[in-house]
């Protein structure tokens, strides 16, 4: 069986300029990538948020980020079976992670954590 594993990291951390979003991202989607190879579904939150706040900020919602991103991506928690905690400090994705511990759901540190997806006969 295939799990929704979350990939929660630093995005926009301690303010985080545009170079620095763009590195945590792929940080976060080259751990998605090895959470799909051990057969499981990863999920990002900010990929997730990213493409809803731009279309928000094209039509005029000057505080965008601040409503979608954070919201989307806990509403996502309740979705997920599990979740990988990667990178360093972020208070996004420790809430992340505090959901899936409060739900008594796995948390993950490391790919190597995760285990194989069962395949079904």
């Amino acid at each position: 069986m295939s799990l929704w594993i979350m990939v929660a990291g630093p995005y926009g951390a301690g303010g985080a300029d545009a170079a620095q979003r763009a590195a945590n991202l792929a940080d976060l989607n080259r751990a998605a990538l090895q959470v799909l190879a051990a057969g499981h579904v990863p999920i990002i939150g900010v990929n997730m948020a990213l493409p809803v706040i731009e279309a928000a900020e094209a039509g005029g919602d000057a505080d965008a980020y601040e409503t979608i991103m954070m919201p989307l991506s806990l509403a996502l928690t309740a979705r997920c079976d599990a979740v990988l905690r990667i990178g360093g400090a972020s208070r996004g994705a420790d809430a992340e992670v505090s959901r899936f511990q409060a739900a008594e759901k796995p948390v993950y540190r490391s790919v190597e954590e995760i285990p194989a997806a069962e395949v079904s006969p």
